[in-house]
């Protein structure tokens, strides 16, 4: 305990206390590598977060080595000072290599800007959803279809990136998807991994439409290395359908301009009791594509790319 106690005090009272101090400021040098490292400390996060803190803190510490070499003469304080330098600069390289080698296509970047972006993806995350899917928009021209009722393979996941596609059961009418909007999510989720299926619905272009597809395959080999992916795709996945799910309920109704509400299944029949018993699910199933297929047979794609 004595050992430790001297240890301590000759590291606290070897140096004698300052009793006077320099009269006069250190020099412009070092006052502006100080505003340059409280600058620097701003930065945010992210690839160009990084560029801003070690581009500042890379000139902080070449200011603070001239200070030391022309007004401090301190060869230890210089050398520190270099050195930091020197790592920020080296950063500094390494991370505009990364920005510049994860570059995409206009239609990925907007795709990027509109649908990741917000939710807080990095670009390095990014790069493997787009490389996963060949970084390829795939064209369907107006009136073709990208799949038909009973006929075209679930073999894979889309994301609509331009036109408007239109969804139709038996020749009626469900609803359109939309730009940003997946084309198959309820065919992809009423599969599990192993188990193939057929569209119960038809999907036509009623513009020139343009698409991101992922294989199935290829997609889940990617959910299995990447756990953060996977539960990305599924919070995007579920979110597309409750939105298909709510613009079918706009199209189900149940007498006397009363509208089926999804959310309350009891509302109508407490409301109404004169009427006989709506099942306004039978009518929703039906019209759903969110039919799980039974019964699937191998059949040829008639999707057209």
């Amino acid at each position: 305990m004595g050992e430790n106690a001297s240890f301590w005090e000759s590291l606290i009272y070897a140096h004698p206390t300052c009793t006077t101090w320099k009269q006069e400021a250190e020099g412009s040098i070092y006052h502006l590598a100080s505003i340059l490292f409280v600058v620097g400390f701003m930065g945010g996060s992210g690839f160009f977060g990084l560029l801003y803190v070690f581009s500042l803190l890379g000139l902080g510490f070449l200011c603070s080595s001239v200070w030391a070499w022309l007004d401090v003469c301190a060869a230890d304080i210089f050398s520190w000072n270099f050195i930091l330098f020197a790592i920020c600069f080296v950063q500094f390289i390494y991370v505009t290599y990364q920005v510049r080698s994860v570059s995409f296509d206009r239609e990925f970047q907007e795709l990027y800007s509109a649908l990741f972006q917000p939710l807080g993806i990095s670009l390095t995350v990014y790069r493997k959803i787009v490389l996963c899917c060949d970084a390829e928009v795939v064209t369907l021209e107006k009136e073709h279809c990208y799949a038909m009722q009973g006929k075209t393979p679930i073999d894979k996941l889309s994301l609509l990136v331009s036109g408007r596609i239109r969804v139709t059961v038996d020749g009626e009418f469900l609803h359109y998807i939309f730009p940003l909007q997946f084309l198959d999510s309820p065919e992809w989720d009423s599969l599990r991994p192993t188990e193939e299926g057929i569209f119960q619905v038809t999907l036509t272009a009623e513009t020139d439409c343009r698409y991101v597809a992922w294989r199935r395959k290829k997609l889940y080999l990617l959910f299995a290395k990447h756990r953060f992916i996977s539960r990305l795709f599924s919070i995007l996945i579920g979110s597309d359908i409750a939105e298909k799910l709510y613009a079918l309920n706009d199209r189900v109704h149940v007498g006397k301009g009363f509208r089926y509400d999804i959310r309350l299944p009891n509302f109508y029949h407490v409301s109404l009791p004169e009427t006989p018993p709506v099942q306004p699910s039978h009518h929703l199933q039906r019209g759903s594509p969110w039919r799980k297929p039974s019964g699937v047979t191998n059949c040829s794609s008639f999707s057209a790319h």
